[in-house]
């Protein structure tokens, strides 16, 4: 068994256990990096769609500082609770203040709910959101950069310095820092080895390549037992769709610039990979047809129903717990390269706040981040650690050598890179996903939607050239 550091109590973690046993996981247009939108049984957990938790304040005195924190759930399992826990363990350490934690939902959802705060004159002094909403936050000020706090911070450039490169890379803006890696993930292929098994694979050698993946895919696919050979997320096409996108790009270009006012979505290395969707459907037979849902992979998986998946890293404590056969993870497969998209959310704190709070909030996000924290929070949910001193301690090591296919997505964290992140994300993400499901229902051809797609997002984004 692993070890485990006291980071929430007891009850909390039989409260997790007991009320999310099950799996869960889903998405509907704005996932990333973890993916999933929470289920229907975590919002129940968390107490409902929006809900603040005690947090602590039964050891807090009469003047004690309220923050309030925006937390979104996105991959199955008991990530609310461990949120809630962690909120009562700082609490109880902090006397003089009290984190609130707040659950909005999915990703989208937080988006929606923090404007409508940050309109009302309440917004909360902490906030998890998307590393790619980055551009967005600083454009709009609903977040502040946060470099004087690090500077003033006696080990702050040692602090920065720790978190993985791969991580880092999208915490800016203009040069400047406005965003703490915490819940993130990148996307791996997990595959059940006892079919591999079946059909004569061996299970210890996953597909590689794009054509691999048609190879293992038809020798897979058996309509008795497996509906398809590989299912893929076409609905969410910002995450899924930038891995494919690296991996057939000429020199390993993105899908936008990195100041992030551009995109290049047709490029020929692009339109071959919207094709090779279409043909794992249309052509190969291999994957379902239409419109695979992300919220329905990780159950088509469980059981049995799909061999390979590719999905986020955040839903490996899912998959271990309940997976009734062995599975495996890999890299991604890759076209003239393997690389792979990051994704998850990062901790924001919201612009125009007193000092006093602005400080009280830092003191709350370093206390989140501290390695021994950020590995369990890795165990408990399979999220990457953030932080290099993370995979130095007991935790993870013993960790990886428990569970192996977990390290996967740590050590592909080399080879990726941001999804598609631009300013206006959302409106951008939408564009994209729309003429994507245009071409996978046969309205258009993979040139002619992603052509239709540069020529809506690059109006879009006009007014920040």
């Amino acid at each position: 068994m692993r070890k485990k550091i006291a980071l929430v109590t007891a009850a909390s973690l039989l409260a997790s256990v007991v009320a999310l046993s099950g799996c869960g996981g889903g998405n509907s247009g704005g996932n990333s990096g973890g993916g999933d939108n929470a289920s229907q049984t975590q919002a129940q957990a968390a107490g409902g769609t929006e809900t603040k938790a005690e947090g602590g304040g039964d050891t807090a005195s009469g003047d004690a500082m309220h923050l309030t924190l925006y937390y979104p759930v996105n991959v199955g399992g008991s990530a609310a609770q461990l949120i809630e826990a962690l909120c009562n363990d700082f609490n109880a350490e902090n006397p003089d203040i009290v984190v609130e934690p707040v659950y909005t939902g999915n990703y989208d959802d937080t988006v929606t709910k923090l404007q409508t705060a940050v309109q009302g004159g309440t917004p909360p002094e902490v906030f998890v959101s998307l590393a790619t909403q980055r551009f967005t936050m600083a454009s709009t000020g609903m977040a502040m950069p946060l470099d004087d706090l690090i500077a003033a911070d006696e080990d702050g450039k040692e602090y920065i310095e720790d978190f993985l490169p791969g991580f880092m890379e999208d915490s800016y803006v203009d040069g400047q820092i406005y965003s703490i890696p915490f819940q993130r993930s990148t996307m791996v292929m997990f595959y059940n080895k006892n079919a591999f098994k079946e059909v004569g694979l061996d299970p210890e050698k996953p597909p590689t390549t794009w054509d691999e993946v048609v190879e293992y895919g038809k020798n897979l696919t058996n309509e008795n037992r497996y509906r398809v050979g590989l299912a893929l997320n076409s609905g969410s096409a910002q995450w899924a769709f930038t891995g494919f996108c690296l991996q057939n790009s000429e020199n390993g270009e993105n899908l936008m610039t990195e100041d992030g006012k551009a995109v290049m979505f047709d490029t020929p290395g692009n339109i071959e990979a919207l094709q090779f969707w279409l043909d794992l459907q249309n052509k190969y037979e291999i994957m379902a047809p239409g419109i695979v849902q992300w919220t329905d992979l990780p159950t088509q998986f469980l059981a049995g129903e799909v061999a390979m998946i590719y999905h986020t890293t955040g839903n490996m404590a899912n998959i271990s717990q309940n997976a009734e056969f062995e599975f495996g993870t890999c890299f991604l497969p890759g076209g003239k390269r393997q690389a792979a998209p990051t994704g998850g959310g990062n901790f924001y704190i919201s612009n125009g706040l007193s000092e006093d709070r602005v400080q009280a909030a830092w003191k709350f996000i370093r206390f989140m981040t501290e390695p021994e924290r950020a590995a369990q929070w890795s165990l408990d949910t399979g999220y990457v650690a953030t932080r290099q001193s993370c995979f130095e301690t007991d935790l993870m090591k013993d960790y990886y050598e428990e569970l192996p296919q977990a390290k996967v997505a740590y050590e592909q964290i080399d080879i990726a890179k941001p999804e598609l992140t631009t300013y206006n994300a959302a409106e951008i993400w939408r564009i994209l996903n729309d003429n994507i499901q245009s071409a996978v229902v046969g309205d258009a051809t993979p040139e002619e939607a992603l052509k239709a797609a540069q020529e809506q997002a690059t109006e879009v984004l006009a007014e920040y050239q």
